[in-house]
């Protein structure tokens, strides 16, 4: 694990509320909570600022983490210098759970972000133990691996302009309160998780505000003006 810690929280027994700067649109399910309920495991609280690494690709994957408040992207940097974001992490969200020794992705905070960690080994042993345990686990790499399904999917058979929808829409289901988004990443951000340049999120962006089916509140907050003209576009 990334030794720039920002190491502000004692260890503590997991609780099954999320709080945060970045909240769900919708009641989240605690899965770490869910998952203490029958085994009385201990996680540890770290604080990351924006920008900071959390794990680094090919380190020993030792944790697994869940976002308690900010935002994480979990990413690939190619032998050029490109990025690929392979994924979002919000309040609620579990990552870092691999099947393997060593992380296959990089982690970082999007925006300062507090996580809880528990010991790989710890849940390993308890699912071994622990069906309820074991089952939560199958549905968290199961959820996983559908993202990287549909994430496959938009990279390889969408437009520039369906991923943009995909995008909103995703965010919307995850991120909106009272009608309106705060996107804790940045428009280069999201074009390196669709795949596209910066340019050209922008502009796809500023056709979909052209036509009224979204409007800005502010560099990050974005309000849906008609999600049904969004899920026409996404394909």
């Amino acid at each position: 694990m990334a030794q720039m810690l920002t190491q502000t929280l004692n260890t503590q027994a997991i609780k099954t509320h999320i709080v945060g700067k970045i909240a769900p649109a919708h009641p989240v399910t605690d899965q770490f909570g869910a998952i203490t309920g029958h085994v009385g495991l201990v996680a540890t609280e770290f604080s990351y600022r924006k920008d900071e690494e959390i794990y680094g690709e090919d380190e020993p994957s030792e944790y697994v983490y869940q976002v308690v408040s900010g935002a994480v992207s979990s990413y690939k940097l190619l032998s050029d210098g490109r990025r690929q974001i392979g994924a979002f992490h919000l309040p609620g969200d579990v990552f870092g759970l691999e099947s393997g020794p060593t992380h296959r992705l990089a982690a970082e905070a999007i925006i300062d972000t507090t996580v809880r960690l528990v010991k790989r080994a710890s849940l390993e042993k308890a699912a071994g133990t622990d069906v309820q345990v074991a089952r939560k686990l199958w549905a968290m790499t199961a959820s996983e691996l559908r993202h990287a399904e549909d994430h496959m999917l938009l990279l390889g058979r969408k437009t520039a302009m369906e991923r943009v929808a995909t995008f909103l829409l995703e965010m919307d289901r995850r991120l909106a309160v009272a009608g309106m988004m705060a996107l804790p990443m940045c428009r280069r951000d999201i074009g390196d998780y669709l795949g596209l340049t910066l340019e050209t999120v922008s502009r796809a962006l500023s056709q979909l505000h052209a036509q009224g089916i979204l409007g800005f509140s502010g560099a990050r907050q974005i309000v849906l003006r008609n999600r049904q003209r969004l899920h026409n576009l996404d394909a």
